[in-house]
């Protein structure tokens, strides 16, 4: 297809397309949670995040699929796909773990023809394969993504009144906001309802697959690993996620329910890899994102030119391949958008961090300023941590699930 065919669709209107924001819920900007009409009839098979990242001892990758219902299905599989490669966006070889629940608490995973687990893998130290290839959790466990969506759906509704009232737009349709709209945008994410921030997740329990596996069982194919996650019934994908955010926060942001509802289910239906299509959607987002701090052509990976593609299309391209990327050479796990950075940022005090997502990781302010200033830092939405304990080392890593009301299914 000719750059000219699956870029050329341009931004029509992006005052009427930003309005649209003030129709999305609150669920919709959470990390991956509740992003489709399908995923919402169907939380068994609804991922909320993965998490990605190398052991402390430079020996495992450890994975985490968190799941939004408080159950697993029998009628799914629920899989972590592990690509590797030596080169950012390029994999030669592909690594599967399958695991599929006979009964609530019997989960059988296997790694290809390399190892099977069955049994009962819900107590904290887990279910160790047949050949010590990995060990795998499976059960109920807190949720460690934190996002003050209140607060940051107020920031949007402040730049779609400064849109609507008639700010200006640059060459490229980075809106370009006055100092004083900019500050009011960053003020309203930080803060909820005008008072501290509050975390929507703060109460939330994740049903977690987790798995520690030898890296030198998935990496067969070089060092770096492009790591996502599925659900599926026996003929089709009904779920999909890599980077936290990527459907919720950039995919048919601009467009009608219905219109942004059909894209995403289009998505989850698809690889990482089948996903390029989606660029100029993911493209019109970014050009949004940009102007929040008042300058344009700042955000991570933009390119200096008199063209919009070429300033905003590397990073669409980079984020249409939403698979989660991790130096397995290293067993320093610091930061997200790691191996990006290192490679395509310019960052070489990152070439030794693995990248991927810990459960640490502060990622939604560490998405939300790269699309934003371009740095990991900035603009946040006032929350730095979840408020109960995680581990970056310690299995299964997520905290046991909390007490009191859940809000989730």
């Amino acid at each position: 297809m000719r750059q000219d065919e699956l870029f050329g669709h341009k931004l029509v209107s992006v005052i009427e397309a930003a309005a649209l924001l003030l129709t999305t819920t609150s669920a919709s900007q959470a990390s991956n949670h509740l992003d489709t009409p399908t995923s919402i009839a169907n939380p068994q098979a609804n991922i909320g995040d993965l998490y990605a990242w190398t052991s402390s001892n430079g020996r495992q990758l450890n994975l985490s699929m968190d799941i939004v219902g408080r159950s697993f299905s029998d009628k799914l599989q629920y899989v972590f796909h592990i690509d590797s490669g030596t080169q950012l966006g390029k994999t030669t070889s592909t690594s599967s773990i399958v695991c599929r629940f006979h009964t609530a608490n019997d989960i059988e995973c296997r790694l290809g023809a390399a190892d099977v687990a069955r049994g009962d893998a819900s107590h904290p130290e887990g279910l160790e394969g047949q050949n010590h290839r990995f060990r795998v959790f499976a059960g109920l466990r807190d949720d460690p993504f934190f996002n003050n969506i209140k607060g940051s759906n107020a920031g949007y509704q402040v730049a779609i009144a400064a849109l609507k009232k008639g700010t200006a737009m640059d060459w490229a349709n980075c809106p370009k906001f006055d100092t004083a709209t900019s500050a009011a945008i960053l003020d309203q994410f930080r803060h909820t309802n005008g008072g501290p921030p509050m975390n929507f997740l703060g109460t939330w329990t994740t049903s977690a697959i987790v798995i520690s596996v030898d890296l030198e069982a998935v990496n067969k194919g070089g060092k770096l690993l492009a790591v996502w996650a599925a659900t599926a019934t026996s003929d089709h994908q009904v779920d999909r996620a890599g980077r936290p955010m990527m459907k919720n926060s950039l995919l048919g942001l601009f467009q009608s329910d219905q219109a942004s509802d059909a894209l995403k289910e289009k998505y989850n239906l698809m690889s990482p890899t089948q996903s390029v299509e989606f660029t100029p959607e993911i493209q019109k987002g970014l050009e949004i994102y940009d102007g929040f701090d008042g300058v344009c052509g700042n955000a991570a990976f933009t390119h200096s030119s008199d063209d919009s593609f070429i300033r905003y299309g590397v990073s669409a391209m980079l984020l249409a391949d939403d698979r989660l990327w991790v130096n397995s050479g290293s067993n320093v796990c610091t930061q997200l958008f790691g191996v990006e950075l290192s490679e395509l940022g310019g960052r070489k005090d990152l070439s030794n961090d693995c990248g991927g997502r810990a459960p640490s990781y502060n990622a939604a302010n560490v998405y939300r300023s790269l699309l934003v200033n371009g740095t990991v830092a900035g603009f946040d939405d006032g929350l730095s941590h979840d408020e109960h304990q995680t581990s970056d080392s310690q299995f299964p890593f997520l905290g046991p699930p909390q007490p009191g009301p859940a809000g989730n299914p």
